[in-house]
C-alpha cells in the first residue's frame, strides 16, 4: 500500500438522530392532520412549532407569510381587534383556550378541525373590476390557492371577533366558529362569506 494510501482515513458516516416531534401547545400533534383539499396542500403550512411564534423575520420576504404555520396565521389575525392589537401573547392563549374548547366537545385533533374549516371556508372564485376605455366592467374570475387560505384565516378570525362582542368570550367564539366552518355549515360566518362571494362570481361570469 503506498504512502499516500496508508493517510487515508475513511471517513465514518454519523447519521442523526431524529429530532423528536414538537407537538403544538405541548399537547397536539400536527403530523396526523390531513389536508383534503390537494390544491390547498402546499399552503397549509403545519411545521411543528410549541410557541409559533417566528417575531416577524418573514415580514418583509415577498410570500413571506407562506413560511408561517397556520396557527400563527390564525394568532396574527386574532391581533386585528382592539383587545387584542399588538398583544400577541393574549392572542396565543385565545388560540390555545379554543384548541381546547374544540376537543372537549369535538373529541379529534383540534388542528384537524381547524384545517376543515379552512378548506371549507377558502372561496374558489371571487369578483373583479376591469376597465374598457371608460366602462367599468365586473368578472368572476378563479382565486390562488394563497389568497384562498389568506381569506379564509381573515373571515374565520373576523366571525369570531364579531360574535365575541355579543356576550360571549373570544375563546368560545373563536371555537364555534372553527367547528360551524369544519361542518360547512351556513351559520359560520366564514362559510357565509365564501357562499356569497362564489354566488357574485358565477353572476359576474354570467
Amino acid at each position: 500500500m503506498s504512502e499516500v494510501e496508508e493517510n487515508i482515513v475513511e471517513e465514518e458516516v454519523v447519521s442523526e438522530p431524529d429530532m423528536p416531534v414538537v407537538p403544538l401547545f405541548g399537547k397536539w400533534d400536527l403530523t396526523e392532520v390531513n389536508i383534503e383539499d390537494t390544491t390547498l396542500n402546499k399552503y397549509i403550512n403545519l411545521d411543528a412549532f410549541q410557541v409559533p411564534h417566528t417575531g416577524g423575520r418573514h415580514s418583509k420576504k415577498r410570500f413571506g407569510r407562506g413560511n408561517l404555520t397556520v396557527i400563527e396565521r390564525f394568532i396574527n389575525n386574532l391581533m386585528r381587534s382592539e383587545k387584542y392589537t399588538g398583544k400577541k401573547a393574549q392572542a396565543y392563549n385565545v388560540m390555545k383556550n379554543a384548541f381546547d374548547i374544540i376537543n372537549s366537545k369535538k373529541k379529534e385533533n383540534p388542528a384537524q378541525i381547524m384545517v376543515r374549516a379552512l378548506e371549507n371556508s377558502a372561496p374558489r372564485a371571487a369578483v373583479v373590476s376591469l376597465r374598457y376605455g371608460g366602462i367599468r366592467v365586473y368578472s368572476g374570475v378563479d382565486v390562488s390557492p394563497t389568497r384562498r387560505v389568506d381569506t379564509a384565516i381573515r373571515n374565520i378570525c373576523i366571525g369570531a371577533i364579531s360574535s365575541s362582542k355579543k356576550q360571549r368570550s373570544i375563546e368560545n367564539a373563536l371555537s364555534k366558529e372553527l367547528m360551524l366552518a369544519a361542518d360547512a355549515n351556513p351559520d359560520s360566518y366564514a362559510v357565509g362569506k365564501k357562499e356569497e362571494i362564489e354566488r357574485q362570481a358565477e353572476a359576474a361570469h354570467n
